[in-house]
């Protein structure tokens, strides 16, 4: 989920006087949050996203931080949040889950092959060394290769989707099993990671995708030569629980999208992310790319405790 959950500093910034409470005898509405931060600070921001969303609907707001994503996604479905900031696959998972609906999609600047575009959706790419032998994905049977992390979209879904695609690894008990193609698997803990074995040698090929930030993202490419290209991947979404009325679920969206006009670009993308540049309303195909995906893979999204 990145930083979105930082857009609960912006609230304070943006007084609207203009309610949207007409029509509705709901007096409070719920949002989870997973959280990304200190409990204090969580609960300044929270009270920032409160007010400001309290000034515009009219009603009372409550933030909530389960401590995982499967608690937003069961929050979700037994009625206890009306609506959620989540990251690709967990909106997916609340989507099947929860019956939830994805609502708003996250623009960004991101990078599709060489070009900087803005979209809510971006790819992912196998690389290799440029002075590696290896000229496809297929000679890397039995090599070593770094994912970064196993819960990531565009990191760990789609490429293993993309051998999948290829028939060049097999399910074991439903699920496709990297390690039943490649020697040894090796989860870096992010692409600057990954890409850092890459370089000094000890893994064969990794992945980077078009979301990173841009002087990561150059640096691998202008090092490197791509095997496979996979995606589109969606952006991270807002997701609304299937008991969330009209016309609060119209207004709450609409809310959330004035957040990101233009003239306060700069500060969403200091409090949201680096490459934020506003929330739009998604259409149906926003996740069907991924639910394609998790469907090929068999994959299934596991928070490991600490």
């Amino acid at each position: 989920m990145g930083k979105i959950v930082s857009i609960l500093l912006l609230a304070n910034l943006f007084f609207i006087p203009q309610t949207f409470s007409e029509g509705t005898d709901r007096q409070k509405l719920v949002i989870a949050v997973q959280p990304t931060s200190t409990s204090e600070q969580l609960t300044s921001q929270a009270k920032e996203l409160e007010q400001f969303l309290e000034k515009k609907l009219g009603l009372e707001v409550e933030i909530k931080f389960p401590t995982s994503y499967a608690g937003v996604v069961e929050a979700l479905r037994f009625g206890h949040a009306d609506l959620a900031f989540m990251g690709a696959w967990p909106a997916e998972l609340a989507r099947v889950r929860a019956g939830a609906e994805i609502v708003l999609a996250e623009v960004r600047e991101v990078i599709i092959d060489d070009k900087k575009t803005e979209a809510p959706y971006y790819f992912s790419y196998w690389v290799v060394r440029k002075d590696s032998p290896y000229q496809s994905l297929k000679e890397l049977e039995g090599k070593k290769v770094a994912f970064p992390s196993p819960l990531s979209t565009s990191g760990y879904v789609a490429p293993l989707a993309k051998l999948v695609e290829l028939n060049l690894i097999t399910r074991k008990e439903g699920v496709a099993e990297p390690k039943t193609f490649f020697g040894e698997v090796y989860f870096a803990g992010g692409y600057a990671q990954a890409w850092e074995a890459l370089k000094s040698g000890q893994v064969d090929a990794a992945i980077i995708a078009g979301d990173v930030p841009e002087p990561l993202y150059r640096e691998v490419l202008e090092n490197t030569r791509i095997l496979e290209k996979q995606g589109p991947i969606p952006s991270h979404a807002v997701v609304a629980g299937k008991d969330l009325e009209e016309p609060l679920r119209t207004n709450v969206v609409t809310a959330l999208i004035e957040l990101g006009q233009p003239e306060y670009q700069s500060l969403m993308r200091k409090f949201i992310s680096g490459i934020f540049i506003k929330f739009e309303p998604a259409t149906a195909k926003h996740s069907e790319s991924l639910s394609e995906m998790l469907d090929e893979t068999g994959l299934q999204f596991e928070e490991k405790k600490s």
